[in-house]
């Protein structure tokens, strides 16, 4: 197996962790062109953003707006663009070996093990010569006429044969363990499609069961022994009735005989399979035996015909109206079926008077030309009389009392859709050999040979018995289905040779030894399926017998068979096992043409005589055939596989098998990833694809499990979500640490219903991990184009000294990488997926235009059921100049085109003196970071002089020799020998620099830039407060960092203050692109 390797130098790993907390700091510290602002970035034409003749500074030198006025270049305020909004327009936009690890757990069991002709072979063409060639074979050349019978058995041959070669090629594409046809297919299509098929096909398989018993039944009752019935015929009518419940009897009882064989052991099965076969063989040869002796020598089996109109033969045994017997006419039996008397002159049916008796032979043998009069179908109603063509007939004049005289009639009614249904089950034994994978020797190579061997036997068999079926028996007998007119016969044991007792006999065992494999194979597919574990309820089943005898499933398959046996026409068992069967070959077909499709490096077939073309030709052939047998049955057949399929995937099937599916969803992610234009999309196709920043404890939990909760009601399950958390750390220390972050990723993810991706990164310290994120989180087009993420509430606290450096510069870059952000304060506060807001308003404050994210954000959350009954309120600001009325109009006018239903309000904040309350808070804010700094230094300083002490410590250890030219490298001012005269110089210098540090702190006064923007936030707050308080949500404009780096603690505490009362704030900042447009 080919293995990638990635070579990394060991030296490189040492530096890499040496320089983790030094060089990191210098980077905060240094030059601001080693990184970029996130300000100052072209941004997306558009008729809001970067609008040259809005963008006058002069506009926004108040005091109100400060906050925002280092972006008013960009985002112009909303007040001087409210009479283009309501005018909108939009610029088009650019344009690990899992199964050998599975196996290892399984118990291991010693079966006998078989080869390619017991094993393969003889199952299959026991199952394929079952009971549709003995008991209904030549019903269908009859009714459907020997051209369209050839055109039913050889698309039926041509269907099994190329499911075959697919089989083959999937069978020989590594070790095939037991459950044969449902191993191939969920280890080619998945466990969703092979539990669902395998299900399906094991209900065929048990039903054939029922069929072969029900087929048993019918020759016992109809041709051996008719006076076994349990059910007598009191009535004319009633002999359907009566037949029915017979078979039901005696189907329940043989059913349990056959079980217990079943439950001894496979080796008997197998064993009494060879003596069955041997009979099956026995019938075949005296068939043709018969067929080659009708050409000199053809058997003695008269039709009685009434004109035209076939008569059964049980009631009488003389064809003739009357007899001459000493020169006296005397009446037969027959004249008194049709007669109210015996006498000459008693009334007679009008049918039975105008027409004559003829008797004509059934078997006029191969040299007779009947041929050309069998070429033809004879569709019939249900219930009409089996009539020979172009016979001599006289119509009587009332028909209206045919149902107790002793014509042969039609027990259904015919067409060549049903009799295709009918026809099928008898090909489908092909899958015998594979689903007793388990027990042979070899087999990836017995199960292509025998079953491709069988298969061309049989259908050889097939096409030849129709030729010659149609070439030697009358037309008449052909669509007598029970041979009333032949006495009671077979009709196809009329035609063997030496006696037709040997078609009886052999067709009698060649059906039990059809349904002992049938019960031998069910449990055993369904056992496979139990111990896959991939359907839970059905686990049970995979438990038997110490050796391995599948006992659970056995009962259960008895049971199910037991169904078939209650309905007890064979007729109507037929096309159910054509629908199952048919829909197990056509999923073989699809996996062998995916997987070939694919070209997948695991694909190697031994078996070479495949083509992908071959595979779907049959895959359409299986499709075709299931509609046309019937398409009701087919559709309740997909609905059965199709719930299973969905169940599966709902308790989640976590099975990796390399399946073909999961090969086609690569491939078509990837053919879909690359059609994705990787540039922004079309305006009216832009929705929030979100990052979501989540913050792991040291359980590796996630802190705020709200986010996701948020997530999912921003999403609603549309779109692309990553969810990302960083770990701070190397990754070949954290690597388990990793897995365990991202389990309980996925767990939360699926509690909250989040649908999307997880993605945990390691790095050496968090501000890098974050911008990892930012800068690598999906692929090609897939990218995020949202980051949300929960506000720092511990911010202040000196232990997370570094969180709200850490803040800002996640929001310089998702500026930088052209990104929306959301921040959610209080997020502990926001509502989990179950709760609902029956009332309440969700508040959106618009102070700077920045592509109608804030417009947007409020209609997604309102499809979720959380918010779905809050209203939306609008809320935006006016300056001294401004008209608030015509503003209000021209907002209005602008949702209107939206079509967003929103409440809209105009707030006026006039410019006035700023009060002492905000000078005061400013010259808090700054003292305390002046402070913060400081005692930053004096602590960097202490760490940088004890390293130089403890390097010196080291060297003097290590090396007497080195020691001299260390100290003599040390700066003067550093101490390296302390006594107690310089300590106490040395904390009294310290504290000297400190006092007057602090002195000078309270000798400060505040920046007026900063006391502008304080004035701003306490405002700003102060009207927002007024009007949302109670909202359920707040949407505000978040205000960009400041552009000089020094003043980033005091943006922290302007978004403190501007937020400040509220329960639920959200703030947006958009990503510099119209997100929301007017037009369709």
């Amino acid at each position: 197996m080919p293995t990638s390797f990635t070579v990394v130098p060991v030296e490189a790993q040492g530096e890499e962790r040496q320089r983790d907390g030094q060089q990191r700091e210098e980077e905060d510290e240094g030059d601001e062109r080693d990184r970029g602002t996130g300000d100052g970035i072209a941004r997306e034409s558009s008729p809001f953003i970067n609008c040259a003749e809005l963008g006058r500074r002069s506009m926004y030198e108040g005091k109100n707006m400060a906050l925002f006025e280092e972006e008013m270049d960009s985002n112009p305020m909303v007040s001087s663009l409210l009479n283009k909004l309501a005018n909108y327009t939009n610029l088009t936009q650019g344009v690990v070996e899992h199964e050998a690890d599975e196996d290892s757990k399984r118990k291991e069991v010693k079966g006998p093990q078989m080869g390619t002709f017991i094993g393969v072979y003889l199952p299959c063409l026991q199952n394929i010569l079952g009971v549709i060639l003995f008991l209904r074979l030549t019903w269908i050349v009859g009714t459907a006429g020997v051209l369209e019978s050839f055109i039913i058995v050889f698309m039926c041959c041509a269907c099994t044969m190329l499911t075959a070669i697919s089989m083959s090629a999937i069978a020989t594409n590594g070790v095939v363990p037991a459950g044969g046809s449902y191993y191939m297919i969920s280890r080619s299509l998945g466990p969703e499609f092979g539990g669902a098929v395998g299900l399906c096909f094991y209900l065929g398989t048990t039903f054939a069961g029922a069929m072969y018993i029900l087929g048993t039944i019918e020759i016992l009752l109809t041709y051996i022994s008719p006076s076994a019935a349990i059910f007598k015929v009191a009535d004319a009518g009633e002999e359907t009735e009566a037949m029915l419940n017979n078979m039901r009897v005696y189907g329940t009882c043989i059913v349990i005989l056959m079980a217990i064989v079943v439950f001894v052991g496979v080796k008997y099965v197998n064993k009494l399979a060879l003596v069955f076969l041997a009979c099956v063989i026995l019938s075949i040869i005296a068939i043709y035996a018969g067929v080659i002796k009708t050409a000199f020598d053809p058997p003695d089996f008269p039709i009685c015909l009434l004109g035209n109109r076939t008569l059964s033969k049980r009631s009488f045994d003389v064809c003739a109206k009357f007899t001459e017997s000493n020169n006296e006419t005397k009446t037969t039996p027959l004249w008194l079926l049709f007669c109210d008397s015996s006498l000459l002159n008693a009334t007679c049916d009008d049918y039975f008077s105008l027409n004559n008796v003829t008797e004509i032979q059934g078997i006029p043998g191969i040299t007779s030309g009947v041929l050309t009069d069998n070429l033809w179908s004879a569709y019939s109603e249900k219930g009409s009389i089996v009539e020979k063509k172009d016979q001599p007939s006289i119509a009587g004049s009332e028909e209206s009392k045919m149902g107790g005289l002793p014509y042969v009639f039609t027990d259904i009614m015919t067409y060549f859709t049903m009799l295709v249904g009918i026809y099928f089950p008898s090909v489908t034994g092909i899958m015998a050999g594979s689903n007793r994978s388990g027990d042979l020797k070899d087999a990836q190579k017995s199960i292509p040979t025998g079953t491709i061997l069988a298969i061309s036997t049989t259908s050889f068999i097939y096409l030849s018995c129709i030729v010659l079926f149609g070439a030697c028996i009358e037309g008449v007998i052909l669509r007598d289905k029970f041979g009333e007119a032949v006495n009671g016969n077979l009709v196809v044991g009329t035609l063997a040779w030496p006696s037709p007792w040997v078609i009886v006999i052999g067709s009698f065992f060649s059906t039990c030894g059809a349904g002992l494999q049938s019960l031998t194979g069910a449990p055993r597919l369904l056992q496979a399926i139990a111990r896959d574990g991939i359907v839970p309820f059905i686990q049970i089943f995979g438990h038997g017998k110490a050796n391995g005898e599948p006992t659970w499933a056995l009962l259960l398959t008895v049971g199910i068979c037991e169904i078939g046996i209650l309905i007890a026409s064979l007729d109507s068992v037929a096309p159910i096992l054509s629908m199952f069967f048919l829909m197990c070959y056509m999923f073989v077909n699809l996996a062998c043409a995916v997987q070939t499709l694919l070209r997948t490096p695991n694909w190697r077939p031994r078996f070479k005589y495949y083509h992908w073309t071959l595979s779907f030709v049959g895959m359409s052939l299986c499709l075709a055939l299931m509609f046309i047998c019937s398409w009701y049955y087919a559709l309740i057949a997909m609905l059965i596989a199709g719930c299973i399929y969905k169940y599966i995937e709902y308790r989640g099937a976590e099975k990796e098998w390399g399946d073909g599916i999961r090969g086609l969803s690569l491939n078509a992610a990837r053919y879909a990833l690359l059609r994705v234009e990787d540039g922004p999309p079309h305006t009216k196709n832009w929705r929030p694809q979100l990052l979501v920043l989540l913050n792991l404890d040291n359980e590796q939990l996630v802190k705020h499990p709200r986010l996701l909760s948020f997530t999912s009601q921003l999403k609603a399950g549309k779109g692309l979500t990553i969810v990302g958390s960083v770990l701070q750390g190397i990754y070949l220390d954290k690597c388990t640490e990793t897995h365990k972050a991202e389990e309980n990723v996925k767990a939360l993810m699926g509690v909250e219903k989040t649908k999307g991706f997880c993605q945990i990164v390691v790095s050496p310290n968090f501000r890098d991990g974050i911008s990892y994120l930012i800068q690598s989180a999906g692929l090609g087009g897939m990218k995020h184009n949202t980051v949300l993420m929960a506000w720092p509430q511990s911010w202040k606290k000196a232990e997370n000294r570094f969180s709200w450096k850490n803040f800002v510069d996640t929001v310089r870059e998702t500026t930088s990488a052209q990104q929306a952000l959301l921040v959610a304060k209080n997020i502990d506060l926001f509502p989990t997926n179950q709760e609902r807001f029956t009332e309440g308003n969700i508040d959106v404050w618009w102070i700077v235009h920045d592509g109608g994210m804030l417009m947007l954000l409020p209609f997604l959350l309102r499809q979720h059921k959380v918010w779905r009954k809050c209203k939306m309120r609008i809320f935006t600001v006016a300056q001294m100049d401004d008209n608030s009325i015509q503003m209000k109009k021209d907002l209005q006018m602008f949702l209107y085109h939206l079509r967003l239903n929103a409440q809209v309000e105009v707030v006026e904040m006039f410019e006035n003196d700023i009060s002492a309350f905000t000078y005061e808070k400013t010259l808090m804010m700054e003292q305390r970071s002046q402070m913060l700094k400081q005692m930053q230094l004096s602590k960097n300083e202490r760490e940088r002089e004890a390293q130089l002490i403890h390097d010196k410590n080291t060297a003097s250890r290590s090396a007497p020799a080195v020691e001299a030219s260390v100290a003599a490298a040390v700066p003067e001012k550093v101490q390296m020998t302390w006594t107690k005269e310089k300590f106490v110089a040395e904390k009294h210098k310290n504290k000297d620099s400190n006092v007057s540090g602090f002195k000078d702190i309270f000798n400060m006064k505040p920046n007026q830039s900063n006391v502008r923007r304080m004035h701003t936030a306490v405002k700003l707050n102060g009207v927002v407060l007024n009007k949302s308080q109670h909202a359920q949500l707040v949407l505000l404009n978040m205000p960009g960092p400041p552009k000089n780096r020094k003043g980033d603690e005091n943006y922290m505490e302007f978004l403190e203050v501007l937020t400040e009362g509220l329960d639920r704030v959200l703030l947006v900042r958009g990503s510099g692109r119209e997100v929301i447009t007017i037009y369709s």
